[in-house]
């Protein structure tokens, strides 16, 4: 049971019954989660917003979720992790791909360089070193891209942390934080 209020459609204010509406209607389904921002309309508002713009940015889907899924594995918040092993899935990312990002890496090796960076930004509180961002430009990444890393990480962590003080329902098939192995 969720520590926080779940807006279920049919207790929801008008404004928040819009935005669970448009949710719906784009995802054929309302996840918890999104269901617990739906408390401050504002707040949902703006991640959806945000979620969004990044979303139409350089940085493609599967790197997206590696980082995703990276991110939920380190701040141990399995609804997250539930869900992005999902979506990963989705964005086509397979079983060996989604095991080595939950352990900070990828079979990808520009995609390693990312995802390395995301986890040493959420780390370091974005106090990165000139070092590691040579790192990324010379994996490829362009400014624009940097950026959209850092706010992906970011939203992640915004994210984890609602899912985790709310203790919301899972509503994705579920996945273990214990590593296989």
């Amino acid at each position: 049971m969720s520590r926080i209020n779940v807006v279920e459609r049919n207790a929801a204010s008008a404004e928040q019954g819009e935005l669970l509406d448009a949710i719906q209607a784009q995802l054929g389904m309302v996840p918890n989660f999104l269901k617990v921002f739906a408390n401050s309309p504002v707040a949902l508002k703006a991640f959806l917003g945000l979620h969004g713009v990044a979303g139409d940015g350089e940085l493609d889907g599967e790197t997206r979720e590696r980082i995703a899924l990276a991110l939920a594995q380190t701040n141990s918040c399995q609804y997250c992790l539930s869900a992005h092993t999902a979506l990963g899935r989705k964005a086509g990312l397979e079983s060996a791909e989604i095991a080595a990002n939950r352990e900070g890496a990828s079979l990808d090796d520009n995609a390693a360089v990312a995802v390395k960076f995301a986890l040493s930004l959420a780390e370091n509180t974005g106090a990165v070193t000139n070092s590691e961002l040579l790192v990324v430009r010379e994996a490829g990444y362009n400014d624009a891209q940097i950026v959209e890393i850092i706010t992906h990480v970011a939203m992640n962590l915004l994210t984890n942390m609602l899912a985790k003080a709310s203790q919301v329902s899972i509503d994705f098939p579920e996945v273990d934080l214990k590593l296989a192995g």
